[in-house]
């Protein structure tokens, strides 16, 4: 059952809906800031803490050891019990009472989303063949793609009309009837080797092993900072803009959450699509085009950032956004199966958990932070315009390095069609 094309295709399917609810309860918050903002009498620097500090480090620090786990035992039972537990804390943050309850709910978000994402990409990548995963890559990036959209629209719509409370409950509860769905119908991928019993001493030994070798890994550490580098981008727009909108143009947060989450879709469907199609068609030629092709993505979309955000007219705003959010995440697919073919199969739940880890600690703990701590800083000088220079600067100042790290990792390619220096295993090369 599991090498059935349909089976493929439908566990493919399941995991893209569960990144979709993964980053609709973590970019949620977006919408709503302004409105928790005030209810709490937040400044930027303290909104910047809760949107990436809060969720950061419980992921962090549970991401390891679970992604660990999910090289060992059953990537499906972990993929459930996270979505229930994201879920959980995501209605709970709706029973905050001020900046440090609504800090603990957010940490509890970010314990629950740490298993998801490795174990996900881990049972994708031994579900299809290496020449195959650019694809299945790009198509599984549309679930944060439509993740995003989904948590403007529906959290501009629902914040309207019930308030931000109850939407962080409504969106909360459905999670928990899919990590059911999930458990019963996903299975475990045969002829995956079942790793000895050991002692917890000998587990920890092992763990740290294997974390030595990832860091040793040089392909992977240079994928891994450039991941972490290009994403401030994507959480720093993803974050602010609803705010900036706000601030910037006379429209109501259901408009923003409806429009903005419009730009999304239009932006966000083909981005990955064509990253993952031009990943798969490039490395044919040179596997190096798994690094390049995230570069010029990377650098490509700060123009477009740009002149949306310096745009005065709504629509011109839109359509410069979604042409730039499209270059955007032409850079996801590629990234992602640069990472996962550059280590072993056995490695790969803990690679992209520890990969996650600089996404995190760089794109969103340290991002969003400085975000918000240039936006206060600026706002004496600029005003309104603060968290528009803020938001660009930071995303630039980012890009740079991470372009820096993809060529570092280009570097350790070897010329020719998907030939990785660590060597993955060869069927799925």
């Amino acid at each position: 059952m599991g090498e059935h094309r349909h089976y493929r295709h439908f566990v493919l399917a399941v995991i893209t809906f569960g990144g979709m609810l993964n980053i609709t309860d973590r970019l949620i918050l977006s919408i709503m800031l302004e409105d928790i903002k005030r209810a709490f009498s937040l400044s930027d620097t303290e909104i910047g803490l809760i949107t990436g500090f809060a969720f950061t480090v419980f992921y962090v620090v549970c991401g390891l050891p679970i992604a660990w786990l999910a090289d060992r035992m059953s990537r499906p039972l972990i993929i459930a019990v996270s979505i229930a537990s994201w879920s959980l804390m995501t209605a709970l943050c709706g029973a905050a009472t001020g900046f440090w309850t609504f800090f603990l709910a957010r940490m509890g978000v970010g314990i629950g989303e740490s298993g998801s994402g490795p174990a996900g990409t881990s049972l994708l990548t031994q579900t299809f063949k290496g020449h195959e995963l650019g694809r299945a890559m790009g198509i599984y990036f549309l679930g944060p793609t439509l993740g995003t959209a989904a948590g403007l629209i529906l959290g501009g719509v629902l914040a309207h009309a019930v308030g931000w409370r109850m939407t962080f409950f409504l969106l909360g509860v459905p999670g928990m009837l899919f990590a059911l769905f999930v458990f019963f119908t996903i299975k475990e991928p045969g002829g995956r080797p079942i790793p000895p019993k050991v002692s917890l001493a000998e587990g920890l030994a092992a763990w740290l092993v294997g974390i030595r070798a990832l860091c040793a890994n040089r392909v992977f550490m240079a994928g891994s900072m450039a991941f972490g580098c290009m994403i401030v981008t994507g959480y720093g727009f993803a974050t602010w803009l609803a705010a900036i909108m706000l601030r910037g143009f006379h429209v109501t947060t259901a408009d923003v959450g409806f429009y903005l989450g419009l730009a999304f879709v239009l932006g966000g469907i083909p981005g990955p699509l064509l990253g993952g199609y031009l990943t798969d068609w490039l490395v044919r030629r040179d596997a190096r085009w798994r690094a390049w092709l995230p570069a010029i993505a990377t650098l490509a979309c700060l123009p477009l950032y740009l002149a949306a955000l310096l745009s005065t007219n709504f629509w011109t705003f839109l359509g410069l956004f979604s042409c730039g959010y499209l270059v955007f995440l032409v850079a996801q697919a590629p990234t992602v199966s640069l990472i996962q073919l550059a280590v072993r199969p056995d490695e790969r739940a803990m690679a992209m958990a520890v990969a996650m880890i600089f996404n995190n600690l760089i794109g969103q703990a340290l991002g969003l932070f400085l975000i918000g701590l240039a936006s206060t800083s600026l706002t004496p000088t600029f005003g309104p315009q603060a968290l528009t220079w803020a938001l660009i600067g930071v995303s630039t100042a980012f890009a740079i390095p991470a372009v820096v790290f993809y060529l570092l990792a280009a570097s350790g390619l070897e010329r020719g069609p998907l030939k990785m220096m660590n060597g993955p295993d060869s069927s799925q090369a």
